[in-house]
């Protein structure tokens, strides 16, 4: 169905989607090739939300050669009016005679409405080219359009026996400088990263991007069922961060929202932060991907819900001590059959580090 030479062009297309990774949240990654008589007249990528999407920026490039030319995209073009006009139309103007793309958009706004636009106008279209790489390259927008929830990505830095911290709290540093550069890129790629009022009051982290760089900072979102943050705290030097509370305390609120913070009432039963319903709002705040940067209670309480797709472990060449920090605090199981299953997606060296990325089953 498709050559060697639609591979090559994908390719490239995915690659330039990938210069995206960091800055275009909460529009998807997408890049665009456009080949005519087997040489490329075009290409772009999306770089922000708001600019053009990368099958304009390739077509201001070639121009009149789009002419009877064959478009690689790695997203079905859009159909409607959104910040920009939509980008089949734009294609079906500049008279493409073929279009291939590697996934169809799962916004029902599109849906395969922007393919079905193009096949109306004679234009010819194959789907599917290497969709697993880019639905891969995309999987927070994918998520949250078909689950109404982020992809959430647990970040997890342990010694070799799986301990986080010393029994006295003392964390910094058990992995080398690389693992942590590493761990910044997965910050520099999420929506939002989220952690729990216990590392707030332990650490006082900032949780910012510093040791790679990148265009935007992360939302940085936190778990405090009681209102126990101080306002002066590192976390909450930037804008608009949200609380996740159960705490009704109006003075707490009044002053947390005076220092630029959002506080959100979401109770359980139980009088804890109903987990999902958290993360069903972050996505309607458009949110893709969250990065999970916690201690081992709420990364439990997390994993328990069943909310967490995907685990970075970062193990560190140390051993620490059966009294140390463990890195979860997972219920005791009777029956091996009700353990977590989980997938080995990439195992690698990180300087002297190991990263192991695992998802659950």
């Amino acid at each position: 169905m498709f050559s060697s030479d639609d591979h090559i062009y994908m390719s490239q297309a995915l690659q330039l989607a990938e210069k995206g990774l960091y800055s275009t949240t909460p529009n998807p990654r997408v890049g665009c090739v456009i080949v005519r008589d087997g040489q490329v007249v075009g290409s772009g990528w999306h770089v922000r939300a708001g600019e053009p999407h990368a099958e304009i920026n390739a077509l201001n490039i070639a121009r009149t050669a789009a002419q009877g030319a064959t478009v690689y995209l790695t997203l079905e073009p859009c159909s409607h009016f959104g910040q920009t006009p939509p980008c089949a139309e734009a294609l079906i103007k500049a008279k493409v005679a073929k279009v291939i793309t590697a996934m169809q958009d799962p916004n029902p706004l599109v849906k395969g409405s922007g393919l079905s636009l193009l096949r109306k106008s004679k234009i010819e279209v194959q789907n599917g080219l290497m969709k697993t790489s880019a639905e891969e390259l995309n999987i927070g927008f994918v998520t949250r359009m078909k689950k109404n929830r982020p992809w959430v990505r647990m970040k997890i830095a342990a010694s070799l026996d799986g301990k986080t911290a010393l029994n006295n709290g003392k964390s910094q540093w058990i992995t080398g400088e690389a693992a942590r550069c590493d761990g910044h890129r997965y910050r520099a790629r999420s929506c939002a990263v989220l952690t729990g009022i216990g590392t707030v009051l332990k650490d006082d982290p900032q949780l910012t991007v510093r040791l790679v760089k990148t265009p935007r900072q992360p939302l940085k979102v936190i778990v405090d069922s009681q209102l126990k943050i101080p306002v002066n705290a590192k976390i909450l030097r930037g804008n608009g961060e949200l609380i996740f509370t159960t705490g009704t305390n109006e003075k707490k609120i009044a002053a947390l929202s005076k220092a630029g913070a959002r506080p959100v009432v979401l109770s359980d039963d139980k009088e804890n932060v109903e987990l999902e319903k958290m993360m069903q709002t972050l996505a309607t705040l458009e949110i893709n991907e969250v990065l999970i940067e916690a201690g081992n209670r709420l990364n439990s309480s997390l994993i328990n819900a069943r909310l967490v797709d995907e685990l970075v472990i970062y193990l560190a060449p140390h051993l620490i001590g059966d009294h140390a920090l463990g890195m979860l605090n997972l219920p005791e199981l009777t029956s091996l059959s009700d353990k977590h299953k989980l997938k080995i997606m990439d195992l690698r060296m990180i300087g002297q580090d190991i990263r192991i990325i695992t998802r659950f089953l």
